[in-house]
């Protein structure tokens, strides 16, 4: 039985209090690893390696952090392999989706930073009496909160910007999917990352997340996960006027007019719903289609859907993997019970796949509005609904019905129009044509209850600095 152990000081460790929480592989669920099960007293531990290493980590040059961050992408790389099937068997996921996306994206986050940090510059303001100028410093101690949804692929997005501004990082993975992230320890001591610069703690959230948010010695919180959770962060730092990133749900629309490149947008509207098992974030989880286009476009996706290969994630061509957990399979079943419940018609899916394993079929659902609980609440599975719209002013509307603004994406061949639903939709990222192509340099995050603050390039390098201007009078 592996152990998943925290990661301070450069030392892999036991918890305080010696107690432990099952690791379970969601397509089999057999219990695959024991993972510590943190308490105040391990944060305390942390803070302290943190504060031993932050003055020298501070002064390092951003050079030699940006090369400490390379040499931890190549020894990811190096490992791929290894890490995409222990995050298929941690995390339910397809191996194809955990050798080519989650984690060469983890080893390309560390890549990123490294070389924004050396390009990343301060600014100056010249008049005729005064030069102003800034300078930028790290904040010190940071806690980073990742998601279970894309275990490494997050946790590196997070610890990533972190490092290479100069801060030492608390980072708490999910409790549901530590064992990547815990084997960052390991590849932080490889690549020459000084002790206590980068300390991993595991275990559930209620235990030491207010430790991990209200200390003093921490400076500021970036999490990634559920609006409950992300509104209680934001409460408790807000009484210690800390910096807050908070990347939440969404119940994002995806719109289909009739005019759109029918094939292109078929497929695309697809994997926007069931990427991931649905449990994504940015997944398109509401399908706004034209009323001219409904019942056409409606058959043919109920078709495409049909066609997804399910099954053990463990083997290539698979397409739909389980979910993530027990507790999850049973909120997402309660919320197709609820669908039904409301009036809605399942299209397709809507039931378990298999005898063992937390998988669930495809779900498409039409005959709810707006307003109802099933349009409203994020699911996070693989769960769509499908409106009609007639109009564009319908069109925007259906898609702003929703306290959620993450994301959107629209599909037509008008660009006219596309950019007309792109300012009128509110979300942070609204892509025309085409569904999560990213682009590591731009502002990342939400609006409404979808989030606080941006991610991703400068952006998240501004977060984790503090920046001072100087004035000098000529």
């Amino acid at each position: 039985m592996k152990e998943v152990l925290n990661f301070i000081d450069g030392v892999y460790r036991p918890g305080h209090s010696n107690e432990w929480i099952n690791s379970i592989n969601p397509a089999t669920e057999e219990v695959i690893a024991k993972v510590v099960n943190s308490c105040p007293e391990d944060v305390d531990t942390a803070i302290k390696a943190a504060q031993n290493a932050q003055s020298s980590w501070s002064r390092t040059s951003a050079q030699k952090r940006a090369g400490i961050l390379r040499k931890m992408a190549n020894l990811i790389e190096e490992r791929l392999d290894e890490l995409a099937a222990i995050e298929t068997s941690d995390n339910g996921k397809p191996i194809g989706v955990s050798s080519t996306v989650d984690i060469p994206r983890a080893a390309v986050n560390l890549k990123f930073f490294a070389d924004a940090i050396t390009q990343f510059s301060d600014d100056s303001y010249s008049s005729p009496h005064a030069l102003n100028f800034t300078k930028r410093s790290p904040l010190g101690i940071v806690t980073c909160i990742s998601p279970w949804n894309l275990p490494l692929y997050l946790f590196t997005w997070k610890i990533a910007p972190a490092l290479a501004s100069g801060n030492c990082v608390i980072a708490k993975p999910s409790e549901v999917t530590p064992i990547t992230a815990s084997i960052m320890g390991e590849i932080a001591n490889e690549a020459g990352l000084p002790k206590g610069v980068l300390n991993i703690l595991n275990g559930e959230g209620p235990r030491i997340g207010t430790e991990l948010v209200t200390r003093p010695e921490i400076k500021a919180v970036s999490f990634t996960g559920s609006t409950n959770t992300g509104r209680v962060i934001s409460q408790l730092a807000a009484k210690h006027f800390k910096k807050v990133s908070l990347e939440m749900g969404g119940k994002n629309p995806t719109l289909v007019f009739d005019d759109c490149d029918y094939k292109k947008t078929l497929s695309g509207v697809m994997r926007a719903a069931f990427s991931n098992q649905g449990q994504i974030c940015l997944c398109g989880s509401r399908i706004l289609i034209q009323e001219s286009l409904y019942e056409k476009f409606k058959k043919d996706l109920i078709d495409l859907t049909a066609k997804l290969i399910q099954g053990d994630p463990t083997k290539q061509g698979t397409q739909q993997g389980s979910l993530v957990s027990g507790p999850h399979f049973e909120k997402v079943m309660s919320c197709i019970q609820r669908a039904k419940e409301e009036g809605g018609k399942v299209l397709i899916g809507g039931e378990r796949f298999g005898e063992k394993g937390y998988f669930i079929k495809p779900t498409l659902i039409e005959g709810l509005g707006p307003e109802t609980a099933t349009n409203q609440e994020e699911i996070f599975g693989p769960v769509a609904t499908l409106q009609s719209f007639k109009d564009e002013a319908e069109a925007l509307y259906l898609a702003n019905a929703t306290r959620y603004g993450l994301s959107a994406s629209v599909w037509t061949k008008d660009i006219q129009k596309a950019n007309k639903m792109a300012d009128g939709i509110d979300a942070g990222i609204v892509w025309l044509n085409t569904w999560m192509l990213r682009d590591l340099r731009t502002p990342f995050g939400g609006v409404k209850e979808s989030g606080v603050g941006r991610e991703g390039g400068h952006d998240a390098l501004r977060f984790f600095s503090e920046v001072k201007n100087i004035c000098l009078q000529y």
